[in-house]
């Protein structure tokens, strides 16, 4: 008897990646123009739009007469959209976004007619454990992932809980597109079908489509062919929502049927790359993005907070620039694995949900006549230091609609951040060109070191018998740490705080502050989704070691992601916008700056095959002015948030 594969058909739409928005969105155009057409037709059942609704919106900017046909399809079942604004990346965007994402999102596909949601995350690197967790928040009971599932994970399994598939061949299936005889067709179906089978029931769930790839207008024909050719499988072309009905065990209760749930649990994160990559370079690439996503996310969080207090007048503004902010997450932009143009347009956005989100504060600061931990005045305050000076007005007469600033008006005025009384033990000695932290009971050995670089934005190309180069500590002087490196700004409060500020000339290298600590490092506490997650390590694996020697192979590393902050063994580092730290053996280390000069080097030492399209991209490599600020204190993970929240004060 033939196996059951339900396939449906899909476009992964990458909004900006080795195309700008502008020139894949003609494209999209093109895709979802025929797929409607086809639709129309009766040429398919259905059509999944990728989890995600900010393509159609993309795509109705500039095709207004087709909403009522789109929402007659969705309400007839036969076009899924939603529930995420934008496929995010797990790792790189916090929970408070993230739940920002399912609102949105949520909000724009119920509006259209939809009722059905997955949470459906094919083709982000990897996921984090927090996620299913938020999706049952927001009523979704089931989602759909693909990297980072080990293998002794099945096709069907539960995921913190959550009903969940494991896409075991991947979302990219576009055999129906290639240009090839139906019996080859066929062949590499029954490839691909027989290793999904392996770990699958009754029925398979096969993707049909690709990255920005449209419907082949002879699809059904096409299927019925290779049905007639297989003489194990029977395809049928449907949407993910049967699957789960299908797949899904029930058990009678009284006169009703209960479902009872896929039976493998797995509670913790999907990062494992021995079957598919996850790419985890992308945590470090283009530094400057994540430094800007860091700020923009927390300023705006801010504002919120600030504008839900006194009477949510700014809730249309501050939708807008959440939805600015999904646009720049999603995981091609956050990761920094586009082109350059793509990121100057990340910038751009950055820029605009910073100044969003500071003017609402300041609007409600000079209305409401309250203190914020940073504020802009021409005088000095008590328990507030000056960040910066610079000519210009208060901000009183900029925000009264009924006055303009004149030439007379401007004048000298301070940026200041509140800056309460010291009151930790913490203390810096330079010792035999060596940095101790220390606190009277506790002391840790910091250093920074650089590597050689030879990959690109995905990943960290480790070269085999590269040892480092460890910056020289020439002097430490008036708060400033001199190294062959850069100087290093260093302040004291209840942490202490290391700011840089340099100028890189180096092509192909990965900067890092190292700390070194007395036992190896076996685990780590670090922040995901503003929760704190423990990961375990072996600290004597090293990466360099295990360089792959044949094709379709990604180097597990000890490199990881995380957000504001991590630690071990009782000391913490909380960083503005560095986003991934390493083990090894006895040290902990934060990358600080990693530049790179291609999206996908085929080439590249720790991956040995294309991830993308080799595009040199020379901004990734970062060039000029760049900052790095993180602090540390003695403190234990229970106590994170406490640290995280004097680097991120609240507004409110």
């Amino acid at each position: 008897m033939k196996k059951n594969v339900i396939a449906y058909l899909h476009t992964h739409w990458d909004r900006e990646w080795y195309r700008e928005f502008e020139v894949f969105r003609l494209r999209l155009l093109r895709v979802f123009d025929n797929v409607l057409e086809l639709l129309e037709q009766n040429k398919i059942p259905s059509f999944y739009f990728d989890g995600q609704v900010c393509a159609l919106l993309d795509y109705l900017e500039l095709r207004p007469e087709k909403e009522e046909q789109i929402r007659r399809f969705i309400k007839e079942k036969r076009l899924f959209i939603g529930p995420f604004y934008t496929l995010v990346d797990e790792f790189l965007t916090d929970g408070i976004v993230f739940r920002k994402n399912l609102e949105i999102g949520l909000k724009i596909a119920r509006d259209f007619g939809c009722e059905d949601f997955i949470g459906y995350m094919a083709d982000t690197f990897g996921h984090s454990k927090n996620v299913p967790l938020i999706l049952k928040e927001f009523g979704i009971d089931k989602c759909v992932v693909w990297r980072g599932c080990p293998d002794e994970i099945s096709a069907d399994f539960k995921f913190m809980g959550m009903n969940c598939v494991n896409l075991v061949r991947g979302y990219f299936m576009d055999i129906f597109s290639n240009k090839m005889a139906i019996e080859e067709k066929a062949n590499c179906l029954k490839d691909n079908l027989d290793k999904i089978a392996e770990k699958s029931g009754d029925y398979l769930l096969l993707p049909i489509g690709a990255d920005h790839l449209g419907v082949e207008n002879d699809i059904a024909e096409q299927i019925e062919k290779v049905n007639s050719l297989l003489t194990d499988y029977e395809i049928q072309l449907s949407n993910p929502f049967e699957y789960f009905s299908k797949c899904l065990p029930c058990k009678r209760e009284g006169d009703h049927e209960v479902v009872e749930g896929f039976s493998f649990d797995w509670n913790d994160e999907l990062r494992d790359n021995s079957k598919t990559f996850i790419l985890q370079g992308a945590y470090s690439a283009r530094t400057k993005i994540k430094q800007y996503n860091v700020k923009a996310s927390y300023l705006l969080n801010q504002a919120d907070k600030l504008q839900q207090k006194y009477g949510k007048k700014y809730n249309s503004a501050i939708e807008y620039a959440y939805k600015l902010l999904l646009r720049n997450q999603a995981h091609d932009g956050i990761c920094g694995c586009s082109t350059d143009l793509v990121h100057r347009e990340n910038i751009t956005r950055y820029e605009k949900i910073i100044q969003i989100s500071n003017t609402i504060i300041e609007e409600l600061r000079v209305e409401h006549n309250f203190k914020t931990p940073f504020m802009q005045s021409s005088e000095l305050l008590p328990e507030y230091k000056i960040v910066d000076k610079y000519y210009g007005v208060e901000n009183s007469l900029l925000y009264d609609t009924q006055k303009i600033p004149v030439t007379e008006d401007f004048k000298q005025m301070y940026t200041l951040q509140y800056s309460p009384a010291v009151s930790a033990n913490l203390k810096i000695d330079v010792i035999d060109g060596k940095i101790l932290i220390s606190n009277g009971q506790n002391k840790i050995w910091a250093e920074f070191v650089r590597y050689k670089d030879e990959g690109d934005t995905y990943n960290f190309g480790a070269v085999d018998d590269d040892e480092g180069e460890i910056a020289q500590i020439y002097s430490f002087k008036n708060n400033i740490i001199k190294t062959s490196f850069f100087d290093v700004k260093v302040e004291f409060g209840d942490l202490i705080n290391f700011k840089i500020k340099w100028e890189n000339k180096l092509k192909n290298h990965l900067w890092q502050v190292r700390f070194n600590f007395k036992k190896p490092v076996t685990e780590t506490f670090s922040e995901d989704m503003n929760t704190v997650i423990r990961r375990e390590f072996d600290p004597d694996y090293d990466m360099r070691k295990h360089l792959p020697k044949t094709k379709g192979i990604e180097v597990k590393t000890n490199f990881a992601p995380m957000q504001r902050y991590v630690g071990t063994q009782g000391f913490g580092i909380v960083t503005k916008g560095l986003t991934e730290y390493e083990v090894k053996g006895k040290s902990l280390s934060i990358t600080i700056l990693r530049s790179v000069g291609v999206i996908s080097d085929p080439h590249n030492p720790s991956r040995s095959t294309p991830a993308g399209p080799p595009i040199e991209v020379p901004e990734a490599q970062q060039l000029g002015q760049n900052t790095a600020e993180f602090s540390v204190a003695f403190f234990e993970p229970e106590n994170s948030q406490k640290y995280i929240n004097i680097v991120y004060p609240e507004y409110c």
